[in-house]
């Protein structure tokens, strides 16, 4: 059974710094894309960054770009997302996922359940 449980999220201040994690279990890890995506009620999933298989090559949608960094370890089967300088529009449910790496959601195969990040102004 695939299992994507992320972790980290939380409340914090604009200008703030979270480490979002995602632990993997149930597939073989190292050979899938993780990718982070972000929701909220009042808008559609939609991509945050992606890192490939052997972490040798990552993406990120524009506005996230030089505030967030994606990494993996496969040795422990994680992925992660460092978000730094946190903007109030940054709050969302964030997913981890396990796919294609790209920007269509429905490349992936496999979805966490999400975990609220919050930033206030």
């Amino acid at each position: 059974q695939v299992q994507l449980v992320e972790s980290g999220g939380g409340l914090v201040q604009a200008g703030g710094s979270l480490r979002l994690s995602c632990a993997a279990s149930g597939l073989p890890f190292s050979i899938y894309a993780m990718g982070w995506f972000r929701q909220t009620p009042v808008t559609e999933r939609v991509f945050v960054g992606s890192i490939s298989w052997g972490g040798g090559s990552t993406s990120y949608v524009d506005s996230v770009k030089g505030r967030f960094t994606i990494s993996r370890d496969d040795a422990k089967n994680m992925v992660y997302l460092q978000m730094n300088s946190l903007k109030p529009e940054d709050t969302a449910v964030y997913y981890c996922a396990a796919g294609a790496g790209t920007l269509d959601l429905n490349d992936y195969d496999y979805w966490g359940r999400g975990t609220q990040v919050t930033v206030s102004s």
